[in-house]
């Protein structure tokens, strides 16, 4: 009965994953600051929200499609931020 997890509880990296997420999105549309977004997009991947314990080769495709179209807009965010304050 000792091993029973809590299944109440959400587990710290998928808290800090949404966080920051949440920063980023006010990043963007509030303070219109693109390359912080874009670090703090950089940041949440360092968070898996997903199990952490699972290899990459036995995740399911959803999940490695999430996190690269995710890696693929922090990069979009970075690079629309560096053109548009290269005006």
């Amino acid at each position: 009965m000792e091993n029973v997890k809590d299944q109440t509880t959400l587990p710290f990296n998928k808290v800090l994953y949404s966080l920051f997420i949440l920063f980023s999105l006010y990043q963007i549309l509030v303070r219109h600051l693109y390359i912080d977004a874009s670090a703090s997009l950089g940041i949440a991947l360092a968070f898996d929200p997903f199990d952490v314990k699972q290899p990459w080769n036995e995740r399911p495709l959803w999940q490695k499609i999430w996190l690269f179209v995710h890696l693929a807009a922090v990069g979009g965010i970075f690079g629309f931020g560096v053109g548009f304050g290269d005006k």
